[in-house]
C-alpha cells in the first residue's frame, strides 16, 4: 500500500509556476513543488498518508487545533503564490494518490481551470460584513423606570410593542444590507452573499445582516474600500467591516473535484 500522497494547494499558469513556489513549504513541512500539464500547473506537496490519508484526515479534522494549524499552512502557500499572479485555490484536504492523478485532473479540466484563471487575473477577493445594532436601527426602546410595576395588560402591550419594534428593526436592517450589497457590487467585478456567520464565531452580539465577498480589480481596491467606509459612516446603527485582499477562494469557479 502507498505511504505517501499528493496534497494539492492551487492551480496556476504553467509558464511561471516554478519561480512562484521557490522556498515554500506546505502543511507537513514538505517542500512545495509543481505538476505541469500543457499551459497550466498544480502546486502540490508530498505528504504522509498516516496523517493526511482519508482515515487520518477524518480523525484530524475533528481536532480543532490541528485543523486551524493545517488551514493556516494551506492558506499560507496559496497566499504566497497569489502575490505573483492569478491562482485557483484548491479546497483544503484535497489529496491525490500520485502525480499521475493530479496530471489527469489538469488534463480533463484544463479548459475550466484556464477560464477560472482568466476570470481572476488582476483581481482579488474582499470580504465585507455588515452588523446592525437593533436598538439604534429601531430607535430608542421604551424603558420602565426602576421600581415601577406594570399590570399584566400593560406588560403584554409593552412586550408586543418591543417585538414589533424588533421586527421593524430587522426589516430596516435588511434593507440597509441590500443597499450596501448593491453599492459594493457596482464597484466590483463579481459578488456573492453568504449565510450570516454564527454569533459565537463573530464574537458580536449585534445582527450580521450582510456576509458578502467581492471580486475586485486590484486597481479598484482603494475605491471599493472607500465606498464601504462611506456606507459605514452614513447608515446609523450599521457597522461595515472589510477584510482582505485575499486569494479568490469564492470566485475561481467550481472546477475543483477529487477524482
Amino acid at each position: 500500500m502507498p505511504t505517501e500522497g499528493v496534497w494539492a494547494y492551487a492551480v496556476v499558469g504553467g509558464e511561471d509556476a516554478g519561480p512562484r513556489i521557490a522556498g515554500l513549504h506546505g502543511v507537513a513541512g514538505e517542500p512545495v513543488r509543481v505538476v505541469w500539464h500543457a499551459d497550466i500547473a498544480a502546486v502540490v506537496g508530498t505528504v504522509g498518508l498516516d496523517q493526511f490519508g482519508e482515515d487520518a484526515l477524518r480523525r484530524n479534522l475533528e481536532d480543532l487545533d490541528w485543523l486551524a494549524a493545517t488551514a493556516r499552512a494551506h492558506d499560507a502557500v496559496i497566499s504566497a503564490i497569489a502575490r505573483f499572479g492569478p491562482v485557483v485555490p484548491m479546497r483544503m484536504a484535497t489529496v491525490y494518490l500520485d502525480d499521475t492523478r493530479v496530471a489527469h485532473l489538469l488534463q480533463t479540466r484544463r479548459d475550466d481551470f484556464a477560464a477560472a484563471l482568466r476570470h481572476v487575473t488582476g483581481r482579488a477577493e474582499l470580504g465585507v460584513k455588515a452588523y446592525a445594532d437593533p436598538e439604534i436601527v429601531a430607535g430608542a426602546q421604551e424603558s420602565v423606570p426602576a421600581g415601577e410595576k406594570l399590570s399584566g395588560t400593560a406588560y403584554l402591550m409593552r412586550r408586543r410593542r418591543a417585538l414589533t419594534a424588533r421586527e421593524d428593526a430587522f426589516r430596516v436592517a435588511s434593507q440597509h444590507a441590500e443597499r450596501i450589497h448593491a453599492e459594493l457590487l457596482a464597484h466590483a467585478v463579481d459578488g456573492k452573499r453568504k449565510p450570516a456567520s454564527d454569533r459565537a464565531l463573530s464574537g458580536r452580539s449585534d445582527w450580521t445582516v450582510l456576509n458578502g465577498t467581492y471580486l475586485v480589480n486590484v486597481d479598484d481596491i482603494d475605491s471599493f474600500t472607500e465606498v464601504a467606509d462611506a456606507l459605514d459612516r452614513d447608515i446609523p446603527g450599521i457597522d461595515v467591516e472589510v477584510t482582505g485582499p485575499w486569494p479568490p477562494y469564492s470566485f475561481a469557479g467550481d472546477v475543483v473535484t477529487q477524482d
